[in-house]
């Protein structure tokens, strides 16, 4: 007996429901990013290895993807590498490409190959799928959508407070009520980091505090012990864990913690500017909160970084975030572009969306009428119709079967197709058509131009 197939872990089949919900949000974002002035681009699914590794970080390093050299790929490695066995040595000898980990690593690839045919400021958004090699979870899958919006070319906190109104914007679109987009700024962390005596573990430092609504106080405080950062560096860090009360007070004791560090103080400043300024052209949806444990892992990030929690009740990470990124593309040769972006998940806010149950009922519409197929010369009538109908767009198909009446009317029930039209012989000889209402039962016998009034309601 066949054996049954199987998708690997992590990545999934859409049926067509889901493929129309996630085609809501994504138009509903796309609609967002047009708005606001973003143009589209797109990268390959998988980038040259020296493109990638490097940019996220130990630990994202080892969520990508590696593809294996065609060939004989084993042929090239050296006796001596191959029988250390050694993964890190012989990886870069077997394997040259790898898919892509997110949308900004390639972006800022992309800006510096065509630096030369881009206007700057450049405002770009992006659309595609990316890997990790991740543990599967709720919410988190080894093959997910980003749907990115990035500005290269300025270092003005203008594009903070855009992107802020950007969240707000497609989430007030979606109906998605009570977000808070968290905000911190990584000048705060390297001089929190500073004044603890930690900056030469400013790395270690974010990526376990990071980690703080996964493993919490202790485990953050045992990370960074075993990444070597001291006893009496964690204790001055306490003051850290409980930042409370409004963003006032959180600014005035970021402040007084970070008297002596220049490079903290900047970040206050700039966070303080996005803060009021968001603030005052106001949001409809979001609470922008300022989250002073908010690190975010990824290497790149140098001032402002987001993240979007969802609503409260609804057990889920994140569904966005970002931030700002001074020379990402100063890897690849070109220095001292700046830029800033957020992602939106979409894996994440559709299952938000489900669990609050927020789609729309017209997303799932598919056909609008089935016409039932009675044989060849009835079969050519009913198309004719159903050209007309599809001249006006209105959603129509012929079953392509002459099937019992039996079969086809389950046919359109399942499908929950909403009309169905019968067009036997008499409603050919009469130029007529008779539409029944699916749901109430109800028969009418119409003409084509009282057909399609009927339908394009």
């Amino acid at each position: 007996m066949a054996k049954k197939p199987s998708v690997p872990k992590g990545t999934r089949d859409f049926s067509p429901q889901e493929v129309a919900k996630r085609n809501y949000i994504m138009e509903t974002i796309k609609k967002s990013f047009k708005l606001f002035g973003f143009q589209p681009i797109e990268t390959p699914s998988f980038e040259n290895s020296d493109t990638l590794m490097g940019k996220y970080g130990e630990e994202g390093d080892r969520l990508i993807f590696k593809i294996l050299n065609s060939g004989d790929y084993l042929s090239k490695v050296e006796e001596a590498i191959y029988s250390e066995k050694d993964s890190l040595k012989i990886t870069p000898k077997i394997s040259e490409k790898a898919l892509r980990y997110d949308l900004t690593v390639p972006f800022a690839r992309y800006v510096v190959q065509h630096q030369n045919d881009i206007t700057f400021p450049f405002k770009r958004y992006q659309m595609q799928p990316v890997w990790r090699a991740d543990r599967p979870q709720k919410g988190r899958f080894r093959e997910f959508w980003q749907c990115d919006a990035d500005v290269v070319g300025s270092d003005a906190l203008w594009q903070e407070i855009e992107l802020v109104q950007l969240y707000d914007a497609v989430f007030s679109d979606l109906g998605l009520k009570g977000i808070t987009i968290k905000i911190n700024n990584r000048k705060i962390l390297s001089g929190i980091a500073e004044v603890i005596g930690a900056e030469d573990k400013l790395i270690d430092f974010t990526v376990a505090l990071d980690k703080l609504d996964k493993i919490g106080e202790e485990g953050v405080k045992k990370e960074m012990l075993e990444k070597g950062i001291s006893q009496t560096a964690i204790e001055k860090l306490q003051p850290l864990f409980s930042f409370d009360g409004s963003k006032d007070d959180k600014l005035k004791s970021l402040s007084t913690l970070l008297t002596t560090s220049e490079t903290g103080k900047k970040g206050i400043e700039e966070v303080t500017f996005v803060i009021e300024n968001a603030q005052k052209l106001g949001l409809k949806v979001a609470q922008l909160n300022l989250d002073v444990t908010l690190a975010r892992g990824l290497d790149y990030y140098t001032g402002a970084i987001f993240e979007v929690s969802a609503p409260k009740g609804v057990q889920m990470g994140s569904i966005g975030g970002g931030g700002r990124y001074d020379d990402l593309t100063g890897i690849f040769g070109l220095k001292g572009v700046s830029g800033v972006g957020i992602s939106f998940g979409l894996d994440r806010i559709y299952l938000v969306l489900e669990e609050l149950q927020l789609f729309p009922e017209t997303v799932e519409a598919n056909t609008k009428v089935l016409f039932i197929n009675f044989g060849e010369a009835e079969a050519l009538y009913a198309m004719q119709a159903i050209s007309n109908l599809r001249a006006k767009n209105i959603p129509a198909e012929l079953y392509p079967d002459t099937a019992k009446m039996g079969k086809q009317m389950t046919y359109a029930d399942k499908r929950e197709i909403p009309f169905v039209v019968l067009a036997g012989g008499n409603e050919v000889k009469a130029n007529r058509y008779t539409l029944k209402n699916m749901k109430s039962g109800e028969q009418v016998t119409v003409d084509l131009n009282e057909l399609i009034e009927m339908l394009g309601f």
